[in-house]
C-alpha cells in the first residue's frame, strides 16, 4: 500500500451537478453523487454509487487487478443491445484507507462509455414543468395545444379571380 505522494498525486472531489453515463446512446447511469478521482496526469475518473447504475446490464467477471495506491479492483462486463464489452467497468470493493470514499462505487472506461456532465440535480429535474420543456403541437384531436404564431405568408385575396388549379402560380412571377 502506497499513500498518494508527490510522484503520484491524487485528489478526490465531488462532481458538480449530475453525471450521466451513456453506453451506445443509452443511459446506463445517472447520479448527482459522483466522486471524481484525479490521479497524477491521468484523465479524471468518475466513481458512481452502485444504486445509481443500471446494474442489470453488468455482469461481474473473474478479472482483478491491483493498484498500489487504491487496492484490488474487480471488473464487470456490459451486456446491452447485443453488445458485449468485457471488463468495461471496475470497482474497488475495499480500497486502501486514503481512498475509502470510492468503496463499492463503479467507474467506466471512457473508451466504452460517454459521460455527460450536467448542471441539474435529479431533484431539480423532478420539479420541471413538462409543458415548459416540451411543446405539444397536436394532441391527436387536430387542435394545436400551443399558441399559434402569426402567418409568414399572405392569404389569397378573395376578390381576385380564381386561379387555374393545374397551374396556380401562372402569371404571378416576374416576366
Amino acid at each position: 500500500m502506497k499513500p498518494p505522494n508527490e510522484a503520484n498525486p491524487m485528489s478526490l472531489t465531488p462532481a458538480p451537478g449530475v453525471v450521466r453515463v451513456l453506453f451506445e446512446g443509452h443511459e446506463i447511469a445517472d447520479s448527482d453523487d459522483v466522486l471524481v478521482l484525479q490521479e497524477a496526469n491521468y484523465p479524471p475518473v468518475y466513481y458512481l454509487p452502485r444504486v445509481h447504475v443500471r446494474t442489470a446490464f453488468l455482469r461481474k467477471t473473474d478479472k482483478t487487478t491491483h493498484c498500489p495506491y487504491k487496492g484490488q479492483a474487480s471488473y464487470f462486463t456490459i451486456y446491452r443491445d447485443r453488445q458485449v464489452i468485457e471488463d468495461a467497468v471496475w470497482s474497488y470493493e475495499a480500497p486502501y484507507p486514503a481512498l475509502s470514499p470510492i468503496a463499492g462505487r463503479l467507474a467506466f472506461y471512457p473508451e466504452h462509455a460517454e459521460f455527460q456532465l450536467g448542471d441539474l440535480t435529479p431533484a431539480q429535474t423532478e420539479t420541471l414543468d413538462v409543458g415548459e420543456v416540451i411543446r405539444h403541437t397536436d394532441s391527436g384531436s387536430g387542435n394545436s395545444q400551443a399558441d399559434h404564431w402569426p402567418p409568414n405568408v399572405a392569404m389569397p385575396d378573395p376578390e381576385r379571380e380564381e386561379r387555374d388549379v393545374d397551374q396556380p402560380y401562372r402569371d404571378i412571377g416576374p416576366p
